[in-house]
């Protein structure tokens, strides 16, 4: 059984669903035969590929909402994800173009080490508040999670993979993904959103016993990024 899931690097509901995602399949018994692909969805492709700017200010944009309130949804983000055993430090984090980290996530799947770079992707960017904009130093922390050095930079250099990232952008929403994390069991059902552990075991267990070959949603009421921006729901 295959599980892929659509997310951003940079979407904190991203880290928090794959985590909870995680402890689902930990306790799933056929746990062995699942596959897991992390697949590429950019929050906002059309950022600048050179500019970035702080979090906070994106959110205030977006919202229409000050900077300090901008600012107390990131420490609420923080409070949620330690739920989940995550350590975020949002205080200072800046958005951009994740273009590039997509691109190694493939390479990184050719040689089996996504899941991996994936996760340290995650850390360097919402604990360890490292930039995934700079490619010295994405590609630092691609190496250290297992990937290549000399690899990682032909890749970014030459382009590689960038019409993947674009095509798998476009299935997500052919598949009815309107933001992320957005999960398909087996091509057969999807979960929207950072749903609790024990909707996704419920989802595993169905999508084994059911070989029906339609995706319903399951549970699209759940915490998601969407159009370039993260919010917590009813606090915006």
């Amino acid at each position: 059984m295959r599980v892929e899931i659509w997310s951003d690097v940079i979407c904190p509901w991203c880290y928090i669903g794959k985590r909870r995602f995680e402890t689902a399949l930990a306790a799933f018994p056929q746990r062995d035969r699942v596959e897991v692909v992390h697949r590429s969805f950019q929050l906002d492709p059309d950022a600048p590929r050179d500019e970035t700017r702080l979090t906070v200010d994106m959110l205030s944009a977006k919202y229409g909402m000050t900077p300090g309130r901008a600012a107390a949804m990131e420490r609420e983000m923080e409070r949620r994800a330690a739920e989940d055993g995550l350590e975020y430090h949002l205080d200072g984090v800046r958005v951009g173009n994740t273009a590039d980290a997509h691109r190694l996530l493939h390479l990184a799947r050719e040689n089996g080490v996504q899941d991996a770079v994936v996760e340290a992707f995650y850390r360097a960017h919402f604990t360890d508040r490292r930039s995934l904009f700079d490619r010295d130093e994405l590609v630092a922390v691609a190496v250290e999670a297992g990937l290549d050095g000399d690899a990682a930079r032909a890749a970014l250099e030459s382009g590689a993979y960038a019409a993947e990232v674009a095509a798998e952008q476009r299935e997500a929403r052919e598949l009815g993904a309107t933001g992320v994390p957005f999960f398909v069991v087996d091509r057969r059902y999807g979960v929207a959103g950072a749903q609790p552990a024990e909707a996704f075991a419920e989802v595993l267990r169905r999508a084994w016993a059911d070989a029906q070959p339609s995706i319903t949603l399951a549970g699209d009421d759940g915490d998601a990024c969407a159009d370039g921006a993260c919010a917590v729901p009813g606090r915006s």
